[in-house]
């Protein structure tokens, strides 16, 4: 389950990685991202949800972002943070089949693998922040 789980999470950062470059909003063009990438439905299935999550809340998980990134806006974040993220703000605040810490530890992985020297720590600062707020706990001073 873990590795099914994973290769949706990795398959749904590559298609909001894509909408984030190329403002590209259209599900079906995202879709054909997910389906050319993962032969196996159920983690198929969880990227498409996953996906299809972030763009339904687009706008409200940017506001969460943009409020817990200090001095960084969604807009001058690297597209591939940007991705993580979108992904797992939405796991931490709208998926029940994710528990946050999960969610704060595979985006971690995913920005060490696929992002900058610095994009773990960022990814880790922002989400531990959004957390906090989430669980009505008052964010750390030294997170980003």
């Amino acid at each position: 389950m873990a590795g099914r789980r994973r290769k949706g999470r990795e398959v749904a950062l590559k298609a909001l990685y894509q909408a984030a470059v190329a403002v590209e909003r259209d599900f079906g063009v995202l879709e054909e991202t997910i389906r050319s990438e993962i032969d196996d439905p159920k983690a198929r299935a969880q990227a498409r949800e996953a996906v299809r999550g972030v763009l339904e809340r687009l706008d409200e998980i940017d506001a969460r972002l943009r409020a817990a990134a200090t001095n960084w806006s969604p807009e001058r974040m690297a597209a591939v943070d940007l991705a993580i993220l979108r992904l797992a703000a939405w796991e931490i605040l709208f998926s029940d089949d994710v528990p946050p810490k999960v969610a704060i530890s595979e985006a971690v992985d995913l920005a060490g693998e696929y992002g900058t020297r610095d994009s773990g720590a960022f990814v880790n600062g922002v989400l531990d922040r959004i957390l906090r707020e989430q669980e009505g706990r008052a964010p750390r001073k030294d997170a980003e």
